[in-house]
């Protein structure tokens, strides 16, 4: 859906873009072109009409670039029109130091840009969802952080909080504003302070981070929120690149510090394009529970079409029948777990979550391909997915490792159930890898210990959990995302302390008796079923590959349907120390 576009006031120019409509003029022999009719694009140098760059959303028509845009044109960009209702826009900005010159400073900046202080606060609506937004404007002393920029933001957050309203921050920021010295300090503290009691009141707070947020601002309420958005070639970082340069006394590599980077090592969930950030921004809060929850039926609106009974068997297999099919071998059904044609995590996760969201990252070191998490709905249930990827191709199958997660993977995933515990999602596991990675860095970034906390905390998880294998489960890498409330296998998937060759080294010294170890291992699904280890096998066409899965998830769909009315409508207590017996008896 194309974003609605509402661009009616004449935009403000500072003294720095009259200087770039100057330079943009071809030459001064020629007539120059009205003044703030063109708009100098800094990346690509380009001289365009201003009116297309606002109607573009303010990026650059030829290179994609986004330019800064005012806080109250990004009002006009995602919330409906007329909805936004403007709080403590006039605030007495203070001079705590006495610094020279800094009361002028202000009133001409004032005079300028006709705003009061470098944040915008208020109440709006988003596809008609209540919100409270607070948006940096960077023509305002770099929309540095002094005490009323801190006041204004706290009070949203208290205001977002008593009224129960979802928060949205757009940050834009150069950091704490030197001419306040340590009162703006403080406000790091305050801004925090305030993001702590909404967040424990179970709101939802969206940061988004525009170029640049730095310094005070990123270590601060920036970096806060439940789901964190940059958009693209954003700069974001503590020390600014010119610090880090002239303190390390090296040059910078290229992207350093940008978006992509804080999403690629951990810290950012996902890369928010502008003109299509009011829909997201609206689906992620529909997803939260706010406003309008809308039912995905995904595969169920194929169902009676000509095109989904084609893609049905006309005999199906069902748990009850699978007695009387031809017993699979365990040796057989490793064979099967690791054909290169079966169905992996991202099948599964496009057929029966199509409006999934992906969040990245585990907000402390990096991003993990081998684990993919985020949101989505199910019957028009909210729920949280984590899935264990190994990819379809050797392009992807590096990319993600080969479905071997490393401790970044285990700890964005435990973050991501975390957040489900908050907003009372029920979390799905898809448990697919030989095993957790065991590389040297894997150990020194801490492997065991990211194993061990994800098994602790998913121990009294305080939402519906349910764990599949649809392929391999190995040993603590596939534990990692199955302490649940029930744990479910496809037909010929696996899950072991470890693969049969390892087992067949470890007791026999000899790696060729792997298919001997299989038949002892107990590690088919048939097997961990009669001990009591799993709760349900989910059937499989006897050729399994994409072209089947449809069918497979449409049983899937409706078992998992059930499970979370059931567990969903248990009273928590019983449900947590049903999970607890049920290990115990192990």
């Amino acid at each position: 859906m194309k974003l609605e576009r509402y661009f009616k006031k004449t935009i403000l120019r500072t003294s720095r873009e009259e200087e770039e409509m100057k330079e943009a003029s071809p030459s001064s022999e020629r007539p120059e072109a009205p003044q703030g009719i063109l708009k100098k694009c800094n990346a690509c140098k380009a001289a365009i009409f201003t009116e297309d760059v606002k109607k573009n959303y303010y990026i650059c028509p030829k290179c994609h670039n986004y330019f800064r845009m005012h806080a109250y044109r990004r009002v006009e960009l995602i919330a409906d029109e007329g909805s936004f209702e403007e709080w403590d826009r006039q605030m007495e900005i203070n001079n705590p130091l006495n610094f020279k010159g800094y009361p002028e400073k202000i009133a001409a900046l004032k005079e300028k840009t006709n705003l009061d202080e470098a944040v915008t606060t208020g109440r709006a609506k988003i596809n008609g969802i209540d919100v409270v937004l607070g948006i940096c404007d960077g023509r305002f002393l770099m929309a540095s952080m002094g005490e009323v920029v801190g006041e204004k933001i706290t009070r949203a957050v208290e205001r977002a909080t008593e009224l129960g309203l979802p928060l949205i921050l757009f940050a834009c920021s150069g950091g704490a504003r030197m001419q306040e010295g340590i009162v703006s300090l403080m406000q790091m503290a305050k801004t925090s302070a305030a993001l702590k009691r909404h967040s424990e009141a179970g709101l939802l707070y969206i940061s988004v981070l525009t170029d640049p947020t730095t310094g005070g601002v990123t270590a601060s309420w920036a970096m806060l929120g439940d789901i964190i958005l940059a958009e693209p070639h954003a700069l974001i970082g503590f020390a600014g690149p010119r610090v880090i340069e002239q303190t390390i006394g090296q040059k910078l590599p290229k992207g350093f510090q940008r978006a992509e980077f804080l999403v690629e090592h951990g810290f950012v969930d996902a890369i928010l394009e502008r003109e299509n950030s009011k829909e997201v921004l609206s689906e992620i809060l529909s997803m939260h529970g706010y406003g309008k929850c809308y039912q995905n039926t995904g595969l169920r609106e194929e169902k009676d079409s000509s095109a989904w009974k084609a893609a049905i068997r006309e005999t199906k297999i069902t748990e009850a029948d699978q007695d009387t099919t031809k017993k699979t071998t365990a040796w057989e059904c490793v064979q099967k777990a690791r054909k290169k044609d079966r169905p992996v995590a991202g099948d599964y996760l496009s057929l029966l979550f199509p409006d999934f969201i992906e969040f990245h990252g585990d907000r402390l070191f990096g991003e993990d391909g081998a684990v993919i998490g985020g949101i989505a709905r199910l019957g028009g249930r909210a729920v949280t997915v984590i899935a264990e990827a190994k990819g379809t191709d050797t392009k992807e199958n590096i990319r993600r490792n080969f479905g071997m997660p490393s401790p970044e993977g285990y700890r964005k995933a435990l973050r991501l159930m975390k957040q489900a515990e908050k907003f009372h999602r029920p979390v799905i596991c898809f448990v697919d890898t030989p095993g957790a990675f065991c590389g040297m860095e894997a150990e020194e970034r801490g492997q065991g210990e990211a194993i061990a906390r994800n098994l602790y905390e998913m121990s009294d998880l305080k939402v519906p959990v349910l764990s599949i294998v649809i392929s391999e489960g190995g040993s603590g890498g596939a534990l990692a995302l199955a302490v649940a409330d029930e744990v479910w296998m496809m037909e010929n998937a696996i899950y072991s302390i470890l693969s049969p060759e390892g087992f067949a080294s470890i007791l026999w010294k000899d790696g060729k008796r792997a298919k001997e170890a299989a038949e002892v291992m107990k590690l088919t699904a048939r097997d961990l079923k009669g001990l009591g280890i799993i709760e349900k096998i989910i059937p499989e066409p006897e050729e399994f590959n994409a072209a089947a899965l449809p069918e497979v998830c449409e049983n899937l769909i409706t078992e998992i349907e059930a499970f979370l009315e059931n567990y969903s409508s248990m009273e928590e207590t019983d449900r947590i120390r049903r999970r607890y017996q049920r290990f115990r008896r192990m």
